[in-house]
């Protein structure tokens, strides 16, 4: 070694440095390249080894060839080889650097362990607060969080006011703009989850947050994860967080109005796309199953939204994803935009904006403008659409007959653009700001090494692509539905939902099973179609509409008894007469002697929750009015006919509301319905 070691001090030091240099700039490059490369577990494992051992190997022969070199002055030699070393160097500096976005990337998308939880004391604008007033706050039963945090902000505020509970938010929030409480507890983003719910509508301009608490927990939401990866099928919920603001913090709160399930096999590259209306009427996991519409299992946490879906479509979500809708601007603008065939409105004016579109598309822009350059218009048909347009196009409902399943159907094609465009990035800077857009703007529960796995599934639809083949096989699924307007008990009054066909859902969840694997997919033999009618493609669910899902109590007030003991013997309900006299609760002195003046049970009630029901018939008039000799009858084929003019009022539970009784031979179709 001192042989050699006196032979290379006699060599020309700016060889003999540079040697020193790049051999040490080669190691230390080689070993964060290396980190970086071992990182990307799943990806071309044996390559990956393969290459970092030849890459070692070459550092070696480098470091005693180049010394061999030097001293035998073989220069040109020498630098020939230190050039292709200084090269090596610069791919594993970019290698590191670009490898290291992603990954960190990647984490920044996964799920927090902690979250922080917020409540706020919010009253009217016009309210002066004291210790005189009552304070409304939801029970434990129904939100242990907020209610804990309730508790923990009235003992730091030192409050000694009244608190009234209730069990349910909307009815709460109602009974503050009523003035009926003077302040109420609520979460962080209570108007996200209830800001649009009706006689809401202008909650946020009209309150004010008295007090707020903070408290970092335990990120409740962490529980659901599977093993799965992209090497299996899989399912994904996508949830939507409409953020007025940039980005998507770990207490970014969802609303539910955009839930989509994915379901995905690796295999078959097939895609199975289904969306949830908002308003769909379905049981609750985590309200003990009580029926309400799905949007509202947001407000018990993902956990609760997840295991919903998962009753309602009959399948098991492996992970979800909450995603920002003011991130997809950043998104479509980072892949250049996307085309997307706009549909042509059905009306000409959007009441919500107040201005005449004339047979445009028209809608708010992402911070909710309303006038000028904040409204965004676009034409029908095929149009290229910025991130501004697409986020619009998204959003909208108020200018298309079918609402919200329109909307749907705008997310789904949004969603399937984003998807072809995001695969055809033409640099890699062009990468890395989709890279930025989403870990900015969604937040999912599997973790890197399952992100990771994809990448054979991206190698195979690349190849594919190459080959002139689809990317990827996409069925989008429409539930059909019917409109449904539910008395709850809970919020004293009726909500509008939305009802499901059973046949729809049924094609849906077969559907699911196919993509999955769990079902074989039927093969279509037969094709007819007819010059006369255009053609359209559907999908799972879309025309089917057999067997509603729901039905609904009538409203027998006015009515003969022997229609609620037709209705009851084919329900299955047991009925108990009564007939009371005035100064009785029960008696309505607005309903002729000898017909149903009240009922047990509301009208428009869930007959889920029907069992029984007691009808209250008047027996006698007010002041000893004159009484019919007989009864009115009731004509089977025209009940609605045989109405009082001035409509009849029913007051159950303490509310007035007017209804129309459908017809008989319509209530006996429904049970039958019903019974199958």
């Amino acid at each position: 070694m001192d042989k050699i070691r006196r032979k290379l001090k006699r060599t020309k030091k700016v060889y003999r440095y540079t040697y020193y240099i790049i051999s040490i700039l080669y190691l230390i490059s080689f070993i964060f390249f290396a980190k970086s490369i071992i990182s990307l577990k799943g990806i071309e494992t044996i390559i990956r080894i393969i290459i970092l051992i030849g890459l070692f190997i070459y550092f070696i022969i480098y470091v005693l060839g180049s010394l061999v070199n030097i001293i035998l002055r073989k220069n040109k030699t020498f630098l020939a080889t230190s050039f292709l070393s200084l090269i090596l160097i610069g791919v594993f500096s970019i290698g590191s650097y670009y490898i290291n976005i992603i990954y960190n990337s990647l984490g920044n998308i996964q799920e927090k362990e902690t979250i922080e939880y917020v409540t706020y004391l919010i009253s009217l604008n016009d309210t002066e607060f004291n210790s005189e007033k009552t304070i409304g706050r939801i029970t434990s039963e129904v939100d242990a969080n907020v209610y804990d945090l309730a508790e923990s902000l009235y003992v730091k505020e030192k409050l000694s006011n009244t608190i009234k509970d209730y069990d349910d938010y909307i009815y709460m929030l109602k009974e503050l703009v009523a003035g009926n409480v003077d302040a109420v507890f609520v979460p962080s983003n209570y108007l996200t989850l209830y800001g649009k719910e009706e006689g809401l509508e202008n909650l946020e301009g009209s309150v004010k947050i008295l007090y707020e608490y903070k408290e970092t927990k335990a990120n409740e939401d962490l529980v659901s994860v599977s093993d799965k990866d992209f090497n299996e099928p899989l399912t994904f919920l996508v949830m939507g967080v409409d953020s007025e603001h940039d980005g998507l913090n770990a207490n970014a709160a969802f609303n539910g109005d955009t839930l989509m399930l994915v379901s995905f096999n690796p295999h078959t590259l097939r895609t199975t796309m289904v969306s949830i209306p908002r308003d769909t009427y379905v049981p609750i996991a985590c309200k003990k199953n009580a029926y309400s519409k799905i949007n509202s299992a947001a407000g018990g946490g993902t956990n609760c939204v997840v295991e919903t879906v998962e009753n309602f479509l009959d399948v098991d979500i492996d992970y979800y994803a909450k995603i920002n809708f003011k991130g997809v601007v950043e998104l479509v603008d980072a892949i250049g935009g996307i085309d997307v065939d706009v549909a042509k409105p059905d009306y000409t004016h959007h009441h919500l904006l107040g201005i005449n579109c004339k047979g445009r598309f028209c809608e708010q822009n992402s911070n909710r403008g309303t006038k000028g350059k904040d409204v965004i218009y676009i034409d029908p048909g095929m149009q290229h659409l910025n991130g501004e347009q697409a986020l619009a196009y998204s959003r909208s409902r108020y200018m298309y007959a079918g609402g919200d399943l329109d909307r749907i159907k705008h997310q789904q094609q949004v969603v399937e653009a984003l998807a072809s465009k995001m695969l055809s990035f033409e640099s890699i800077s062009d990468f890395q700001k989709i890279l930025t857009a989403v870990s900015n703007n969604m937040i999912t529960n599997m973790d890197r090494s399952k992100i990771l796995s994809g990448y054979n599934v991206i190698k195979k639809m690349l190849n594919n692509a190459l080959k002139g083949e689809d990317l990827i096989s996409i069925d989008k699924a429409y539930l059909e539905t019917y409109s449904l307007s539910v008395y709850v008990p809970a919020q004293h009054g009726f909500t509008s939902a939305q009802g499901y066909y059973v046949d729809s859902l049924d094609d849906i969840k077969n559907a699911l099973q196919e993509t999955l694997g769990f079902k074989d997919e039927k093969v279509i033999k037969t094709f007819s179609f007819s010059t006369n009618e255009p053609y359209v493609v559907t999908g799972p669910g879309s025309g089917k509409r057999k067997k509603q899902s729901l039905t609904l109590l009538p409203d027998f007030t006015g009515k003969a008894v022997g229609e609620a003991e037709t209705f009851c013997n084919n329900a299955g309900i047991d009925l108990s007469i009564k007939y009371v006299d005035p100064g009785s609760d029960y008696y309505n002195a607005n309903v002729a002697v000898g017909l149903i003046g009240r009922q047990s049970e509301h009208g428009g009630t869930l007959m889920n929750n029907v069992h029984s029901l007691t009808v209250y018939i008047v027996n006698t008039a007010v002041n000893n009015k004159p009484e019919p000799k007989d009864p009115p009858k009731v004509d089977k084929n025209d009940t609605e006919d045989n109405e009082d003019e001035d409509n009849i009022i029913q007051d159950n539970n303490e509310d007035d509301f007017e209804t129309e009784t459908p017809d008989e031979e319509e209530i006996d179709d429904s049970i039958l319905d019903m019974l199958e």
